[in-house]
């Protein structure tokens, strides 16, 4: 029996010990295979909040699998700096190296995308593409020195620092504008310094807002290479050392599998909601709700959607470089509007409310990013829309305000009545389904019709049938 049990014992030991070893060897041929795969993902359109999200996820994902590399295809008009600078340091910080790949033909990496592909471990470029136009635009205006600006001639210490660039349309015209592209020059020309690439170009891509075509980048030293497609610069790449840190790794990539990572739920509502025009639609959504929530109490849909709504649009505007200036009229015009909805102002904080709310949403977004800017159509729609609104405000209360009362003692002055027995100037009469006592001419018989001229306490004094209604203004005593 013992020499069982000690089988049994050496027979559960065997066996613990295959299926350890069988996990090991499982986790290290996943270990394996996740080591050996280059992760792709495609960042297209203006690059703000969402964009650094999603770069944040990919590079994230590629330091807990041990990844050999991430490819960025890009395709960007540029975005805000802010988000520009987030996807800069991440880069930067990557695990692995990061291929930055402009494409596909038609695409192009303006403004922000050309810091982008400068921060990258390796640059590349489709054949049709192009990168540049990298000049800062002064907050809430046009490009520092759009062609056909005039020179700022007072400014001579400027034009004297950048090499009597006072007759260059496209020097900075004042000192903030001045500091925006100094240091703007200054991020490029380190990136490109520690990559090896053309620094002078890209300081030109700055200060003179210079484009390059793909061919041209390349012999300039602006990019590292061209391919036609991910394949072809999988291929190219591969033999090629970058630094990492304080260390060059080659890289050994060509034929390892590619994962493509898709843009996440989370990321594609925050790059919905980074949408000014939506978030401007669900601001009024929010207002509107609330105020046919207050305007007839527990309804509770209206409230209900109107504090999402309303959320979501905060949350939003959080997200968007912000003139405060406009967002504090979009304040002021939601305040007159629901203002107009609980006092008699016949219209005038209404139209006060349209004007300052359409001031605001004008102001409201403060980039050079065309995506970013709510649309001038919008606008107009939602203050056509609020007009219409205050329109049909202002004609219930105008009709409410004419309208005979329903209810209280005034609701019967002027009201038919019918004499039921009558003696020296009193009796009863009936109104209303009810039987009144009344006081009135001493001439009324049974069954005339009588008007209510006023009530005092419980007794109606009536007047003749044949006496105008307006004598039912003396109103109750």
């Amino acid at each position: 029996m013992e020499l069982v049990k000690q089988r049994l014992r050496l027979l559960c030991l065997i066996i613990l010990a295959s299926l350890a070893a069988d996990r090991s060897n499982g986790q290290a041929d996943t270990a394996e295979a996740i080591e050996n795969r280059v992760l792709y993902t495609v960042i297209e359109g203006p690059i703000g909040p969402a964009t650094v999200h999603h770069v944040s996820r990919v590079i994230e994902q590629s330091r807990n699998q041990n990844t050999a590399a991430v490819v960025f295809q890009l395709n960007t008009p540029g975005g805000l700096a802010d988000a520009m600078r987030e996807i800069i340091s991440e880069i930067l910080l990557a695990p692995v190296p990061v291929i930055t790949y402009v494409a596909p033909p038609g695409a192009h990496a303006a403004s922000a995308g050309t810091y982008i592909l400068y921060a990258s471990h390796i640059a590349a470029m489709a054949p049709g593409t192009n990168l540049g136009a990298a000049t800062p635009v002064a907050i809430g205006g046009l490009p520092d020195g759009l062609p056909g600006q005039p020179p700022d001639s007072t400014d001579e210490k400027n034009g004297e620092a950048n090499g009597d660039a006072s007759d260059d349309p496209l020097a900075p015209k004042d000192a903030m504008s001045a500091k925006a592209t100094n240091d703007a020059a200054a991020l490029i020309r380190s990136l490109a310094e520690l990559h090896g690439r053309n620094a002078d170009w890209a300081e030109s891509a700055v200060r003179q807002a210079e484009s390059l075509s793909a061919a041209q980048a390349l012999e300039l030293n602006v990019i590292d290479l061209m391919a036609s497609d991910l394949t072809a610069l999988l291929r190219d790449v591969d033999g090629r050392s970058v630094m990492m840190g304080e260390a060059r790794i080659t890289l050994e990539i060509s034929d390892l599998p590619v994962e493509r990572i898709e843009m996440g739920t989370v990321t594609r509502i925050l790059s919905i909601l980074s949408n000014p025009n939506v978030a401007l639609v669900l601001m009024m959504l929010g207002v509107y709700g609330l105020i046919f929530e207050f305007w007839n109490p527990g309804a509770i849909v209206p409230g209900v959607v109107g504090a999402i709504c309303l959320t979501l649009g905060l949350y939003a505007l959080n997200q968007l470089p912000l003139d405060y200036a406009g967002l504090a009229l979009i304040g002021l015009g939601v305040a007159f509007l629901v203002a107009e909805a609980f006092s008699p102002s016949f219209g005038v904080l209404g139209l006060g409310g349209i004007v300052a709310f359409s001031l605001g949403a004008a102001m409201l977004v403060d980039t050079d990013v065309e995506a970013y800017r709510v649309s001038w159509w919008l606008i107009g729609v939602l203050a056509l829309v609020s007009a219409s609104i205050l329109a049909v405000l202002l004609g219930y209360t105008i009709r409410t305000y004419r309208r005979a009362p329903v209810s209280g003692a005034n609701r019967m002055l002027g009201a038919k009545a019918r004499v039921l027995d009558w003696s020296g100037g009193a009796g009863f009469v009936w109104v209303e389904g009810e039987r009144w006592q009344a006081r009135g001419l001493t001439d009324l018989r049974p069954g005339q019709m009588v008007y209510v001229l006023g009530i005092n306490g419980l007794t109606l004094r009536v007047g003749s049938s044949t006496g105008k209604k307006s004598e039912a203004r003396e109103g109750v005593r």
